[in-house]
């Protein structure tokens, strides 16, 4: 199973080290379009993990509750949304193309604070990806290591755009080398297999709470969606594109979660 495992938790982290690469291949940040095309991609991707790879493997764990199968989702759900915004209003931190700050004033670089964005955000996939494999290990649940495998592929695919998102910024504003903000954009992905790693080592206590935890990661993820990415998708000209790149990140990933699941 660590065979399975162990890629699992490094596949997330490799799609954001190889968008971030795109630094030396790259002159200048992404076209406007192309990245509304990515947001609206990674958004797509998001929200049907979070259906189908969390919320309903979480309902279908509590079928013995009969009718109120929903609650430990619903539970869950609301406390994974709550977390994030309960982040987002104590780290400051800063999104992409604003000048802005949120959360509490402090004397932070602006090339810190949207680290602290991109890190923030990728707490819930961590959570997810290591969710997922402790469900997996626990052999109590119906989610398979193909099912856990495809989840960690999808969201290596939207990290693709993120690594690149975060490196070429960094490289376009002269402040730092290609090396330096291949990095820089690497980095912001390594919260994501350490969170998965913490959350399968404590996988023995996790367990009983197993579907409250999976609709946790789907709350979360589904905040960053609706706070971050589609606003970013949405904005402005092109917002068809991001549009467009939704439906094709959520058909691929329903796709994968069901064709390996």
């Amino acid at each position: 199973m660590i065979s399975v495992v162990l890629p699992g938790l490094l596949i997330p982290f490799i799609g954001t080290s190889l968008g971030a690469a795109c630094v030396f291949f790259l002159k200048n940040d992404l076209r406007p379009g192309l990245q509304k095309s990515l947001l609206g991609f990674a958004s797509g991707v998001m929200v049907a993990a979070s259906v189908w790879s969390l919320l309903i493997p979480a309902m279908d764990m509590s079928d013995n509750l009969g009718r109120f199968a929903f609650f430990p989702a619903l539970i869950g759900l609301l406390i994974g949304f709550a977390f994030l915004l309960l982040m987002d209003m104590l780290i400051p931190h800063l999104h992409l193309d604003s000048e802005r700050a949120e959360g509490p004033v402090c004397g932070l670089s602006k090339t810190t604070m949207l680290l602290l964005a991109v890190t923030l955000h990728n707490i819930p996939e961590g959570m997810a990806v290591g969710v997922v494999f402790a469900g997996v290990l626990s052999g109590q649940t119906q989610i398979t290591g193909a099912a856990a495998l495809a989840l960690s592929a999808g969201i290596a695919i939207q990290n693709f755009p993120e690594g690149a998102v975060i490196s070429l910024p960094l490289r376009s504003s002269g402040s730092m080398s290609r090396a330096k903000a291949f990095v820089f954009g690497m980095l912001s992905g390594i919260v994501e297999p350490i969170g998965a790693a913490i959350t399968i080592m404590l996988s023995r206590f996790v367990t009983p709470f197993l579907p409250y935890l999976l609709a946790f990661a789907a709350g979360s993820m589904l905040y960053v969606v609706v706070e971050e990415l589609i606003p970013e998708a949405s904005a402005g000209e092109h917002s068809n594109l991001g549009t467009i790149g939704f439906a094709v990140g959520f058909a691929l990933m329903m796709v994968l979660d069901v064709a390996l699941g």
